[in-house]
């Protein structure tokens, strides 16, 4: 076990390496400053805390090899968070840019937010606005991220599946957006060993069975490329590799293939001098060994967005075994492993000086996120980051990126949003498409336009794909139609509030209305009406923030009711509601006896529901819309047997009931059904998919709820996502 002198030895001895100019002063100084701070502090595996800043400033400088004020603020990026340290402190002692680096890297724990998921949004933005002034914010963000994942076994199985979603979902994302692709691929690996542990030892197990079985086959396959470079005088590296767990565990996933079935795990790479010798080793390797027909791609001649250059392409080696080869430059290597820490100038005195341009997209999501609601915005965040990109060309030749699955009118708002506004048709590769057409790589998109188009839909926002398009269509709908936003934003408002059992009047009254606008952050009722018309935030995302002042409405409600005199309520001979029922179920005319719920229609609280006496068993359950209980499929004889049930005041905490969705068929779509349950608080109790005979897909799961309520949410929620045709309860 190495002492805290000689892992911080260690960490001088790193940046001495690439760095001697580096400030060793200052780093020492915030060395100790970290030690002192974070005195008498631990982590989970007993081990004094500040070992974790050391291992993240040890992190910044071995893999990223960034500058001085980089490493300080990876040294103190927890003290602002976790000790009596602020932002004045840090800036007094070493510098104001230093300072606002670990704010950034820092959350917001001393705000409260009304949701876990407004929490992350804020935290989001807040770090993305840091880091679009200063880029080396997310680098150090990144591998404190990095780090905390590699010590995730000291942590809960709860907090371990908790963080490895949010690196899964957003810092993986972000690290392939700067082309950090080494980081990437550790922190995608880390985050699966986690959240599906029998899939990942599965996929590691085979891979070290297969790396014997192929090492013959990779030695003899990089001799044959290496001599023939040699002949044709080309000067290059070349190694091969085995594919990293979590892209082979997608791969299985998105073509449903066993880990057997998939034949590609194999990947070469040559490092070359020069660009043209990047098109001559392409030349050379389709020479030595069979292509593969639709696997070339040229990132060379189309960079990523992530500044990522190479040339890949699939060929078919000796004994039929496929394997993929990678051609790039030295500097297109050093971009692709290291991304924009690649360009990061540390030796310009020893300040940091980032070629900020490359990062103007973080200002762009940011600016179409504004007045978003936290859901929206970390959907958003992960469609603009994800690894998954299309290539597609103007008429005129040019190149336009945008995100998998995104369809002419991401296209068309991309261009200029008046291109977007004043569509009336799209053209791809010369024929007419539907606006919901899904572009391909190499696709060649034609908008048409005119002046007296109506403008965009508002059916438009679910089929675009790119948070620019949305922003853009909501921003038209807020501009040109305010009168008809406010009546139908009013009629959603006030439908949401009827339904949590308040008059909507007595929540706008005037003596509520101005404390309900400020929680908002609305001017005006007006302005709320509107907000909900044209798509800003919904009325659920409003009523669940008033979530205080109508609870506050239903006391008084109850207090004025217990307040009037007995003669003016006299009790009916039966009380129809008790506190208690049998599972939560009050049965007229009978106590104790046994309930069950039917299966057939699986009724929660909040559902009109109706009981039938069974032979031995009870009273059953049914939904008062469920077949089996429909009035005209009742026998004459069993009329008796139909009896009245009421929900209880106090019910079950937790009642099972059947949803089935119909979907079409995509990657990453169960992980998109499982974020719904899990941000809903929604537990699995049974799930099973097929793929139905018209290529769509049919999950049906069996889930745990508190009431209707909360399955409302949880369907609206579902028929939220891409690909989704139908939510519905089935019965019967």
């Amino acid at each position: 076990m190495t002492t805290l002198q000689e892992q911080y030895q260690h960490l001088e001895d790193t940046i001495r390496a690439y760095n001697p100019a580096a400030n060793f002063e200052q780093i020492h100084a915030a060395f100790d400053f970290a030690v002192s701070a974070h005195e008498g502090q631990f982590r989970k595996d007993g081990s004094p805390f500040v070992t974790h800043p050391l291992a993240v400033a040890q992190i910044v400088a071995e893999e990223l090899h960034l500058d001085s004020e980089s490493i300080i603020a990876a040294l103190l990026h927890d003290t602002i968070e976790d000790t009596a340290a602020t932002h004045a402190d840090i800036a007094r002692l070493f510098s104001p840019t230093i300072a606002d680096l670990v704010e950034g890297v820092s959350k917001l724990t001393r705000v409260q937010y009304t949701s876990k998921e407004e929490e992350q949004m804020e935290n989001l933005r807040k770090m993305l606005m840091a880091m679009a002034k200063d880029i080396r914010v997310i680098l150090v963000k990144i591998s404190d991220r990095l780090h905390n994942m590699r010590t995730m076994e000291y942590q809960t199985p709860e907090k371990q599946k908790q963080k490895s979603f949010e690196t899964m979902e957003i810092y993986a994302p972000i690290a392939h957006r700067l082309g950090m692709q080494k980081m990437k691929w550790e922190l995608e690996d880390l985050s699966l060993k986690y959240l599906d542990p029998v899939g990942y030892r599965e996929i590691t197990e085979v891979l070290e069975e297969k790396a014997a079985e192929y090492e013959g086959f990779m030695a003899g396959v990089q001799e044959q490329i290496s001599d023939r470079l040699q002949e044709a005088g080309v000067d290059g590296i070349v190694y091969g590799r085995l594919k990293h767990p979590y892209s082979i565990y997608r791969k299985m996933y998105a073509q449903n293939k066993r880990i057997n079935d998939v034949f590609d795990l194999i990947a070469f790479r040559v490092i070359v001098d020069t660009l043209a010798d990047c098109y001559n080793v392409l030349g050379i390797i389709h020479d030595l060994y069979h292509p593969v027909l639709g696997r070339f791609k040229d990132y060379i001649g189309t960079p990523k967005p992530n500044m990522y250059q190479s040339l890949h392409t699939t060929v078919v080696g000796a004994g039929g075994i496929p394997f993929e080869v990678q051609i790039r430059t030295r500097e297109m290597h050093e971009v692709a492993e290291y991304g924009v820490a690649a360009h990061w100038k540390y030796k310009q005195g020893g300040q940091g000086a980032g070629d900020e341009k490359n990062y103007e997209w973080v200002r762009r999501l940011l600016e179409n996120q504004e007045g978003a609601d936290a859901e929206d915005f970390i959907h958003s965040l992960k469609v603009d980051m994800f690894a998954d990109e299309v290539f597609v060309f103007t008429p005129l030749g040019d190149v336009i990126n945008l995100p998998a699955g995104a369809t002419p009118i991401d296209f068309a708002y991309t261009i200029h949003s008046a291109v977007g506004n004043h569509m009336v048709a799209a053209k791809v590769n010369g024929r007419i498409v539907q606006f919901d057409y899904k572009l391909k790589n190499g696709d060649v998109v034609e908008v048409e336009t005119s002046q007296s188009a109506h403008g965009p839909s508002r059916d438009w926002i679910k089929i675009a794909r790119s948070s620019n398009a949305r922003s853009k269509i909501r921003q038209w709908f807020k501009r040109e139609r305010r009168d008809e936003n406010i009546v139908n934003g009013r009629a959603s408002f006030e439908a949401e509030v009827k339904r949590c059992g308040v008059s909507p009047k007595e929540l706008t009254n005037e003596d509520t209305l101005p404390q309900v606008l400020k929680k908002l952050s609305y001017n005006t009722l007006d302005d709320l009406y509107a907000a909900i018309g044209y798509g800003g935030v919904t009325a659920l995302k409003v009523v669940g923030r008033l979530r205080e002042e109508i609870n506050q409405i239903i006391r008084q409600h109850q207090g004025a009711a217990a307040e009037q005199p007995t003669e003016q309520q006299p009790k009916p001979a039966a009380e129809p509601r008790r506190a208690h029922g049998e599972q939560g179920i009050i049965v007229e005319g009978l106590s104790n006896c046994l309930v069950k719920f039917s299966k057939c229609c699986t009724p929660v609280p909040g559902d009109d529901i109706v009981g039938f006496i069974t032979r031995g068993y009870g009273v059953s359950v049914h939904r008062t819309d469920c077949p089996n209980a429909a009035p005209e499929r009742r026998r004459p004889e069993e009329a008796g047997r139909w009896i009245k049930v009421s929900w209880a005041d106090k019910t079950n905490p937790f009642y099972q009931t059947t949803l089935e969705v119909i979907a079409k068929d995509r990657p990453d779509l169960m992980v998109d059904i499982s974020t719904v349950i899990s941000s809903t608080k929604t537990q699995f109790r049974g799930l099973n998919a097929r793929v139905t005979p018209d290529g769509s897909v049919l999950v049906t799961m069996n889930v745990s709820v508190t009431d209707a309520g909360q399955l409302r949410t949880v369907m609206r929620r579902l028929d939220q996502i891409s690909g989704v045709m139908k939510v519905s309860r089935p019965a019967g």
